[in-house]
């Protein structure tokens, strides 16, 4: 069996200089395929609640949502580190509450690591899930959770509130998260954020000097026309050959050229 990327592996890339390549990814074949393309970590994102459930936010995705999907990509690995969104709700009510949602999450998923949106705020808490155990990665920035706080998409830390995201990253750092996600953040001040942590940081919209860099699977691959921000690069235009491919089984099932022999049985 190959060996697990842990969460001191990625601490051991960030020290050494090695990018760290996150993907999303939300069920066992997804997985598979990213593992075996040479991914690190996959983040099994609340962003399901966008690309899988076809809603406008992430708000109404459940824990329960979260254990089934993040079940199903751990089935589907040997390798990679898996992460597992806490979503909305279900972490920074109660700090019991909380604690055991993160446990139930390890438990029942079997995922290496959970993440949570929030700065210092939320240092205390991430202090109480890592001290029973759990691994905690942040995420800071433009936190999809409090898109209705933020009153849309829009680009975190610009100007003076520069400073507050490093005071965040360092809290978080402090409280013993072993990673930060930087979303939509200049990327002059990711890198100033980077340069002051000792743990990895994982960009997505900010910039290149991070420690490593996430993408949504359904983004980076290109099944979504209608999505292309900034910051997204596009590996693979899967929303034309899905299309194209759907297209010619139509076809072929119209006119009767499928099932041929070659994909029949005889007596």
């Amino acid at each position: 069996m190959a060996k697990k990327t842990s969460t001191r592996t990625l601490q051991r890339m960030r020290d050494e200089g090695t990018p760290i390549s996150m993907i999303t990814a939300y069920d066992a074949t997804f997985a598979a395929l990213f593992e075996r393309a040479g991914v690190d970590a996959i983040l099994v994102g609340d962003s399901l609640g966008n690309v899988v459930q076809g809603r406008g936010t992430t708000l109404p995705v459940t824990v329960d949502e979260i254990i089934y999907h993040t079940a199903a990509v751990v089935r589907g690995t040997e390798r990679v580190h898996v992460v597992a969104d806490l979503p909305f709700g279900s972490y920074g009510v109660s700090t019991a509450e909380s604690v055991a949602n993160a446990c139930r999450v390890m438990k029942e998923s079997g995922a290496h690591a959970v993440k949570l949106e929030g700065g210092r705020r939320m240092a205390e808490l991430v202090d109480q899930i890592v001290g029973i155990g759990v691994p905690v990665m942040g995420h800071l920035g433009f936190t999809p959770q409090s898109v209705h706080a933020f009153g849309g998409h829009y680009v975190q830390g610009r100007g003076t509130a520069a400073d507050d995201l490093v005071a965040d990253a360092l809290a978080l750092e402090a409280a013993g998260a072993y990673a930060i996600v930087l979303e939509l953040v200049p990327a002059p001040v990711a890198a100033r954020v980077t340069e002051a942590l000792r743990i990895p940081t994982i960009g997505i919209g900010a910039g290149n000097a991070t420690s490593g860099q996430v993408l949504v699977c359904y983004d980076m691959l290109g099944m979504n026309d209608a999505f292309s921000p900034k910051f997204l690069k596009k590996y693979a235009d899967l929303s034309g050959v899905i299309r194209g491919a759907t297209e010619a089984y139509v076809r072929e099932v119209r006119d009767r050229t499928y099932p041929d022999a070659e994909h029949a049985f005889e007596d």
